[in-house]
């Protein structure tokens, strides 16, 4: 029951980031503002880590997979992609460069900010 209640979490935000979508005319992904919302949600405790935590974990698990049928999308537009394959490799090297050097930067900034709060407890 724990899990149904986690994903029932889960998919509300998810809808909710879909409705946002639909009302608000910007070019952003319906799973953007779900992400979104629910950083905001975890920041201000409206919904507590442990209230997703083994929902999420289960989700992460399995990521790859969600990832077969956009895989499967790609060899099947090969046709229309093979022209122009090189564009599509620079655009994967360069956005993949900027997600680490973004996440790295946030992972350091995450972790001083931890040490930061460890080292004003200890005093």
């Amino acid at each position: 029951m724990k899990y149904i209640k986690q994903f029932t979490i889960i998919l509300l935000i998810s809808f909710l980031g879909e409705i946002l979508n639909r009302v608000i005319p910007l070019p952003v992904p319906a799973s953007i503002y779900g992400i979104i919302l629910m950083f905001l949600c975890l920041v201000t405790h409206i919904i507590k880590v442990e209230q997703v935590k083994e929902a999420s974990a289960f989700l992460i698990e399995i990521m790859p997979l969600v990832f077969i049928p956009a895989a499967v999308g790609l060899v099947d537009s090969w046709g229309l992609i093979s022209s122009r394959w090189y564009v599509y490799v620079v655009v994967l090297v360069v956005t993949t460069v900027v997600v680490m050097t973004v996440s790295g930067l946030m992972t350091q900034a995450v972790i001083r900010r931890g040490k930061k709060k460890e080292v004003g407890q200890d005093a």
